[in-house]
């Protein structure tokens, strides 16, 4: 029997004890796995991969049968299930065990998979399909998490979240979990506190390419640019560090054409400047006036809205504005 995601609440494991769960949403499927088995089980879940029970089918049976006889209200979850458990479990379901709850969980099954045929034809099994979520999906389930815990955020950088969870909620949750520790310390999340804590290892490559391209270094931008594969997604990603990085700079800028005092002017930046990249910083100012920063600024702008407007080549548009800037004058 087929269930759709919108009748999960359908699920009655007094009614039904064996169900397939197939799609390649991981993060969906360990949702309803929590909330609509686990949660109802203080005890008694034991985990198997398929090739466990496949390479040790006799002792799988003696244990889910010794143990009913002394146990009741089990949870069995077999991982990785595939079309050749399907003799296994046609033979488990022919046993008539009831005080068992079985989740098979699957990846992406084909509707030619016997498995997939079997429980969706079986009016004793259940087979529910994970889709990758939608943004909007996604959104809606940020934007309620943000909203219970009254933490103060916009959508475009909610949105800026979405974009790197590859439509999964289960990357969702654990960048969300990472912003709400987040919350505790800062009032208010904005665009560079997300882009240091969502996918930071991703991002590495990212600051260094703005960061070099602010250094005029068009050499080591180039090497950036070819040894990574930078998809649409990243595009925004690239542009909004640019802009928060080129924000930050003009202060800098501003403040140093005042006092004529490189040091001075990097010893008093707020926040303070790591050790590590002032030298870094020094050399940026150098490089940049007020005047073409915030010509930068709005030539950001424009690139940013130009990419949202026609998503055609975003990326090379992106990349060839980076490398434009990054040649020296």
């Amino acid at each position: 029997m087929i269930l759709k995601n919108f009748e999960l609440n359908k699920i009655n494991i007094k009614k039904n004890n064996y169900f397939l769960l197939h799609g390649n949403n991981k993060g969906f499927i360990n949702q309803v796995i929590k909330e609509n088995f686990i949660n109802k089980f203080s005890s008694n879940i034991y985990n198997y991969d398929e090739s466990e029970v496949i390479n040790n089918k006799s002792n799988f049976f003696d244990q889910i049968l010794n143990n009913s006889f002394f146990e009741n209200n089990k949870l069995i979850i077999i991982s990785r299930t595939t079309d050749k458990s399907k003799v296994i479990i046609e033979e488990i379901i022919d046993k008539k065990i009831s005080d068992i709850v079985f989740v098979f969980v699957a990846d992406v099954l084909e509707k030619k998979s016997k498995l997939r045929k079997f429980f969706e034809d079986n009016k004793k099994t259940i087979c529910i399909a994970f889709y990758p979520d939608t943004n909007l999906i996604l959104s809606k389930i940020a934007s309620e998490f943000f909203r219970e815990r009254k933490i103060s955020i916009s959508q475009s950088n909610i949105n800026l979240i979405i974009s790197k969870c590859n439509n999964d909620r289960g990357n969702l949750v654990n960048e969300l979990n990472k912003i709400e520790l987040l919350s505790l310390t800062n009032k208010k999340i904005t665009t560079e506190n997300i882009l240091q804590l969502v996918n930071l290892n991703e991002n590495h490559s990212i600051f260094s390419l703005v960061d070099n391209c602010l250094l005029k270094n068009q050499k080591k931008v180039i090497d950036i640019v070819n040894e990574n594969s930078f998809g649409i997604e990243d595009c925004i990603i690239i542009l909004k560090t640019f802009l928060s990085k080129t924000k930050k700079l003009l202060t800098l800028a501003k403040e140093f054409e005042a006092n004529k005092n490189i040091d001075e002017t990097i010893s008093k930046a707020k926040p303070p400047i790591f050790w590590k990249e002032k030298e870094m910083v020094k050399n940026q100012i150098i490089n940049w006036s007020p005047m073409k920063i915030k010509k930068l600024i709005i030539n950001l702008n424009e690139i940013e809205l130009q990419i949202k407007k026609n998503n055609f080549n975003p990326v090379n548009i992106t990349l060839d504005f980076i490398l434009e800037q990054s040649a020296k004058n």
